[in-house]
């Protein structure tokens, strides 16, 4: 493993107040978002149909979404792809009915306004709604038993003190990544439910190594040592949390910016992902360890005289 040439010392428990504040404020605003914009769900979860058309012309922004509406089709219409390839995906929702009549509809729209071969329909998705919504439940149902099980994992591999930290750390890498996707409109799918999912084994994997670092100098922790013990620990594994993280997001990073539709959605997805993962680990999910360490036998006397 290369070994960065960083302080050794560096007082990351000294302002972990500070940036826990920070992560509230970010964690609830990603929340105020998402309850005010609600999600961008795409078909996968929403139900309806999705067609992505190249056009062998350049179009203005918003020019087919009129073009529908003029004809009584509800749409939300984006470029696909880079403005050179003048691509764009239609979505619309439908009724299990309506579904393939939507499709013919909107193909005869778009080739009597731009002719047969100036409208080329590259791909087609349909969704039924009742689909989309057993997919949207059984996702929201993955995320939460990946979180139950990671609480098992961290418990039974470490011990109380160090799992809550890491499930606190994983919900606010979920929020805030889905905040994001949120504040930037992007499409909440199967694929960047895949990136949730990896996010958080990405950052669960991240938190354990501190947590192993911590474990290692047990013998030195008491209630007024393990601050101390805490941030040598962070220290000692923060070259190798920036090598890892550098690592995964130079990938990402280019398959954001060469990847199309799909892959640089998940790559945006993980880009915010990776960062957060790496600083939940240590502002996050550390300092939750110390203040459980410090007061959960108080609490627990409290609670059982």
């Amino acid at each position: 493993m290369i070994e960065l040439p960083l302080p050794k010392n560096i007082p990351f428990m000294k302002n972990k107040m500070f940036l826990i504040g920070l992560s509230l404020i970010i964690t609830l605003g990603g929340i105020a978002m998402m309850i005010k914009n609600g999600l961008n769900y795409g078909i996968d979860f929403g139900g309806g149909i999705k067609l992505i058309y190249t056009f062998n012309q350049q179009l203005k922004d918003g020019e087919i979404e009129g073009l529908l509406l003029n004809d009584g089709i509800d749409s939300m219409v984006q470029r696909y792809g880079d403005k050179t390839s003048n691509q764009f995906s239609i979505k619309a929702k439908q009724t299990e009915a309506t579904l393939e009549d939507s499709v013919a509809k909107i193909s005869s729209i778009l080739a009597a306004k731009y002719g047969e071969a100036g409208a080329k329909l590259e791909q087609q998705e349909t969704v039924g709604p009742k689909v989309g919504k057993e997919l949207k439940r059984k996702g929201q149902l993955a995320i939460f038993f990946t979180l139950i099980a990671m609480l098992v994992y961290i418990g039974v591999r470490f011990d109380f003190y160090f799992a809550p930290g890491a499930i606190v750390a994983l919900i606010h890498d979920v929020i805030v990544v889905m905040g994001f996707l949120t504040f930037f409109n992007k499409e909440y799918n199967l694929s960047i439910l895949a990136a949730l999912l990896t996010i958080v084994g990405y950052s669960v994997n991240d938190t354990i190594i501190v947590y192993d670092r911590i474990r290692e100098h047990a013998k030195k922790i008491t209630a007024n040592t393990i601050d101390d013990v805490v941030n040598q620990s962070v220290n000692e594994t923060l070259s190798r949390t920036i090598v890892t993280s550098a690592t995964v997001l130079i990938v990402v990073i280019i398959l954001f910016i060469s990847g199309g539709g799909i892959i640089h959605d998940f790559a945006f997805c993980f880009i915010i992902g990776a960062i957060t993962g790496s600083y939940s680990s240590i502002f996050i999910a550390s300092p939750i360890y110390i203040w459980l360490y410090k007061n959960w036998p108080k609490i627990s006397r409290k609670y059982h005289k």
